[in-house]
């Protein structure tokens, strides 16, 4: 079967010809339908030879599709039953430390597979698996975004609008901060009350919340917004380290959120079904998943990548 590769620094993703998997005890085999593309599938290509247990590795951590195998001890999943894959499970995260979604088939954890509602379009289902669940598990279950909050998003991209939207929904009064002025339309259909180029702008201006789904040494411009008492959820990864005045720490909370669950997936499910969130995307072939991160690193995309191999 056909997989997209990491092996090694300095070199590009390489589509390779490798053996089909088979499922172990506990573990699923899924026809992989659709695959999202993401900023963390380069920050792993940049760090990944000093953490990956081994080379190469298929990528891809945001997919979608059908189970078409079941290994021993699987219950309550069937063959044809179509799932969301959370990358931040049971199993080792995919794309990192065992193999993603790249590919034509991928092995899951039973335990780690979302149930796709009726009427889902696996594209949605697909980018809900990171996009969806970090996005909404960090400003809604680590930041608690509620009514009567005043809430700051960094980065108006795959995640922040998806994030933005559930602050929306959650009542909580939702600005935004983001490079891209082609975004900014987007970001005041869902609900944002303003928004602003650079985050900066936000110094002194009290928020009860920021959450940083950018990570472009943004971190600070985060810790400046909020009140004493404040906090800041840092999600993105766009550069490796970042740096911060220590004392504007004092009386505020920085704290890091990384993936999410099952259940925060299916939740966002609910919430694509019933068209409360209804992200940005654009559908690429199989064959232009190396094009696509290249777009990335050159911050073509708004919204999302999302692959497609059913058609």
């Amino acid at each position: 079967m056909r997989a997209w590769q990491f092996e090694g620094a300095g070199r590009p993703i390489s589509l390779n010809e490798v053996p089909e998997p088979e499922p172990g005890p506990g573990e699923v085999v899924i026809d992989v339908a659709a695959a999202g593309l993401c900023h963390s599938d380069l920050m792993y290509m940049e760090v990944g030879e000093e953490t990956m247990p081994f080379l190469p590795m298929t990528q891809g951590h945001e997919n979608a599709g059908v189970i078409s195998a079941l290994g021993d001890g699987v219950e309550g999943r069937s063959i044809g039953d179509v799932v969301g894959v959370c990358s931040s499970g049971v199993r080792p995260p995919l794309g990192m430390f065992s193999h993603g979604g790249f590919a034509d088939k991928l092995v899951a954890d039973a335990r780690d597979l979302a149930r796709v509602p009726e009427g889902l379009d696996l594209s949605l289902a697909a980018l809900a698996t990171d996009a969806g669940m970090t996005s909404y598990h960090a400003i809604i279950k680590v930041g608690g975004a509620s009514t009567g909050m005043k809430v700051g998003v960094i980065g108006y991209g795959g995640l922040g609008q998806i994030g933005t939207r559930a602050a929306v929904l959650a009542g909580a009064e939702v600005h935004v901060a983001e490079t891209k002025e082609s975004a900014w339309d987007l970001a005041r259909q869902a609900g944002a009350t303003d928004v602003v180029r650079d985050a900066a702008e936000w110094a002194g201006r009290g928020f009860d919340l920021v959450v940083d789904y950018a990570g472009f040494d943004t971190t600070q411009k985060a810790i400046d917004a909020v009140a004493r008492g404040g906090t800041v959820v840092q999600v993105g990864l766009g550069l490796p380290t970042f740096t911060v005045k220590t004392p504007t720490l004092l009386g505020r909370t920085l704290v890091g959120s990384l993936g999410g669950t099952v259940e925060d997936i299916e939740e966002v499910y609910d919430l694509f079904v019933r068209r409360e969130i209804e992200p940005a995307y654009t559908e690429i072939g199989f064959e232009e998943i190396g094009d696509g991160l290249e777009r990335l690193r050159r911050n073509e995309v708004t919204g999302r990548l999302v692959a497609r191999l059913d058609r």
